[in-house]
């Protein structure tokens, strides 16, 4: 498989898990804002984060999208990825009281197991930046989803 492909997949995948989550969070935006509101390393921060999250998480969709940005939604993606990790790990850790405040598909996986989509999307992004760079960055263009 050619490095552009795979690059491609890697940004789709990206793409579709960041559209969803942000999808879900606005959706249900009061629940997601009322669960970071139960963590105790937001509780202060659970409003600005509840908008904060899902506007990040767009913004990296569509610096996945344009070429001459993909790199950078890269490098986006893989530190969102890498904070949210590093919150769960955190939690699961340092804390007494586990908040839910994931949505959909998302919210039947245990923390173990979200640990380890989280790590995988993390080995994804690395891979893709390395792949990035590694290639003519004039000849990878990920194209729009269509909706």
């Amino acid at each position: 498989m050619k490095r552009k492909t795979v690059v491609d997949i890697i940004a789709y995948l990206f793409i579709v898990l960041f559209i969803y989550a942000s999808v879900n969070k606005l959706i249900d935006y009061e629940n997601f804002s009322a669960e970071l509101g139960k963590s105790p390393l937001l509780t202060a921060f659970a409003r600005w984060v509840a908008w904060g999250i899902p506007a990040i998480e767009l913004v990296v969709v569509v610096l996945l999208t344009v070429p001459k940005w993909a790199l950078v939604g890269f490098y986006a993606a893989f530190s969102l990825m890498t904070m949210f990790t590093a919150y769960i790990i955190a939690i699961l850790k340092f804390s007494d009281f586990i908040p839910c405040s994931c949505g959909g598909v998302l919210q039947s996986m245990n923390w173990d197991q979200h640990l380890v989509f989280n790590i995988f999307f993390i080995v994804l992004g690395f891979i893709g930046i390395l792949l990035y760079e590694a290639d003519d960055h004039k000849t990878v263009k990920v194209q729009p989803v269509a909706a």
